[in-house]
């Protein structure tokens, strides 16, 4: 078992055994027992599920593999810190106007800004119990959902500050007109071996224990987008003490959120993308070429500039396997020759 898969048997379980407990005592039919303490069995199956739980999220939603990696690896280990645009930087996106002008000011290929101010994207879900996060297509908008589920998972030994288990749901795979979120839910538990987890989740949702992660609003079919749209609005309405993270594009999105407070993830910024490259070009044999370091010079030089521009958007392309992320910037940078 890694560290992280330790942390997330050690945070799950140490919410979903009172939430058990409050099941018995609030006269449940777990196991057929009412009004009893927990057993050493029934500990011993939670305990089992909680592992299994955090090694199926750290499994599906905490490595990746892309393009010229031989194998995956963890996404904590080239996770660069997001920030996000004020309020004022989200109206820039609001109609082609603002597109326009703030394009224009730019003077590049971007719209963000020079001197925008941003804020810790850590910091801001801490902050707010329902985000929804936008950004352009590679922006980061996937990854910093799955990494603040991980960060969940850590428990007090996080950077997530509070007592829940993550639960990460892709929006595209709902296809269907008949959406239920809570049985999604209930499903990712049971699978793990979660004894009785329909009442499992019922009462972690009604005690506001869960940090629900809905990721790609706009990939959700359209046919089916006003009907996913109403069925999160009446599930965050009925279950408002849990946390809520949605992801989507920042121009597929139409502010139907009210609760919500909405963020747009920012551009890398120079030491951002230094990090980033850092942590890419890690394996041994990068690290004795020295190649994280003659990409970044790279960057720095005038014939480079368009480059570096791309670079500013971290994932420029993802392909449809689950976590093949491709960063074409850095990638195509790593054997670039000087423009003729």
């Amino acid at each position: 078992m890694t560290g992280l898969e330790a942390f997330g048997l050690a945070c799950v379980s140490g919410i979903a055994l009172p939430i058990f407990q409050s099941v018995f005592e609030g006269g449940g039919k777990f196991l057929g027992l009412i009004g009893k303490k927990l057993d050493d069995k029934t500990k011993e199956l939670i305990y089992t599920a909680s592992g299994e739980y955090g090694k199926r999220y750290f499994k599906r939603h905490g490595i990746l593999k892309a393009l010229g990696m031989r194998e995956a690896v963890p996404l904590e280990s080239i996770y660069t810190a997001v920030q996000f645009l004020d309020e004022q930087q989200i109206r820039s996106f609001e109609s082609i106007q603002n597109l326009e002008e703030a394009y224009r000011q730019a003077n590049k290929r971007g719209f963000q800004q020079q001197d925008c101010q941003k804020q810790e994207g850590l910091k801001i879900a801490n902050q707010k119990q329902y985000l929804m996060v936008l950004g352009q297509p590679g922006a980061g908008k996937s990854t910093f959902l799955r990494k603040m589920g991980l960060e969940a998972l850590k428990g007090k030994k996080g950077g997530f500050k509070h007592n829940c288990i993550p639960v990460f749901i892709e929006l595209k795979s709902f296809i269907s007109s008949q959406i239920d979120i809570e049985k999604l839910i209930v499903e990712e538990f049971s699978i793990c071996g979660f004894p009785s987890s329909d009442q499992f989740i019922a009462k972690a949702l009604e005690q506001g224990k869960l940090l629900i992660l809905l990721d790609g609003l706009d990939e959700v079919p359209t046919v089916n987008t006003n009907e996913v749209i109403s069925k999160i609005q009446n599930f965050v309405d009925r279950y408002d003490k849990n946390r809520f993270i949605v992801s989507c594009r920042t121009a597929a999105y139409r502010n139907n959120f009210q609760r919500f407070t909405d963020v747009k993830l920012a551009d890398f910024d120079d030491t951002q993308i230094e990090q980033f490259i850092g942590n890419w070009f890690q394996s041994e044999v990068d690290r004795q070429a020295g190649t994280a370091q003659k990409c970044w010079e790279l960057l720095q030089k005038p014939e480079y500039a368009a480059a570096k521009e791309l670079a500013h958007t971290p994932y420029l392309g993802k392909k449809q396997r689950r976590s093949e992320i491709i960063y074409l910037p850095i990638i195509s940078l790593s054997n670039a020759k000087k423009p003729q």
